[in-house]
């Protein structure tokens, strides 16, 4: 009955919206009207004055990995909802100390609906082996869970829409290391504009979890001379792995 009552008045404030732009009319304008009052009161932002809870969306308030998949796995949010096959989700260990994230689901993800599937997902299974670690062991995710047509990279709208997702993915997994596979995965969730080869040369934070990057694997299989900068970045991100797990 609460979630009813309040996505009732979110519907009708967000129609005033429309109408009256950002400011947002407040009870007190029926008293004023009643007087004939001009002094109308407004707030600066929508929701100010009835509290930011009520615009919060239920996938916030998901207690695990599997009830924020059922939360929004039906996302309709931007247009890739409606040309997409499957919603790509995440996979792994939901307890995982290390999350591994990439920029968008391709055409072998879009069909199974799994992230890191194909070719790709092959040879990323093999970087994993060769530190010691298995998919089981982690947990895999995209900054988009819908694909974008012809794996063109997501576009700025779809990954300021879709990113929230990610975030709560991020805050339920609790990792301790995160690995960013890409420019576009690293630069989404850090908020920057560098380059591949400035983001591989640092470790970053995110919400004071560590951040590495490397090469996404679709592009080691177009440049398999990449694979030695890919190990020597997989091999600093195992090192630091390893030490956080043992402080």
């Amino acid at each position: 009955m609460e979630a009813d009552i309040k996505k009732l008045l979110k519907e009708a404030l967000e129609d005033q919206k429309e109408i009256f732009g950002d400011l947002l009319f407040t009870g007190s304008i029926a008293a004023n009207q009643l007087s004939g009052s001009s002094d109308i009161k407004v707030t600066e932002k929508l929701g100010m004055e009835i509290g930011s809870e009520l615009f919060k969306e239920d996938f916030q308030e998901a207690k695990s990995i599997e009830e924020l998949h059922a939360l929004i796995k039906d996302c309709q949010k931007c247009p890739l909802g409606k040309t997409r096959n499957k919603f790509v989700n995440g996979v792994g260990n939901p307890n995982a100390h290390a999350m591994l994230i990439g920029e968008a689901p391709g055409a072998d993800e879009d069909a199974q609906g799994e992230p890191f599937v194909g070719r790709a997902g092959k040879l990323l299974n093999d970087i994993l082996k060769a530190i010691d670690l298995k998919r089981e062991d982690v947990y895999i995710a995209n900054i988009l869970k819908c694909r974008p047509p012809g794996n063109r990279d997501p576009q700025p709208l779809e990954m300021e829409t879709c990113i929230p997702y990610l975030h709560k993915q991020i805050e339920l997994i609790n990792p301790k290391i995160i690995l960013c596979l890409g420019r576009v995965a690293a630069n989404g969730l850090l908020n920057k504009k560098l380059s591949l080869g400035d983001l591989r040369n640092n470790v970053y934070e995110f919400n004071k979890i560590k951040v590495l990057v490397t090469y996404h694997p679709a592009a080691l299989l177009r440049n398999p001379g990449w694979k030695r900068g890919c190990w020597e970045d997989v091999k600093k991100f195992k090192k630091l792995y390893d030490e956080l797990l043992t402080n």
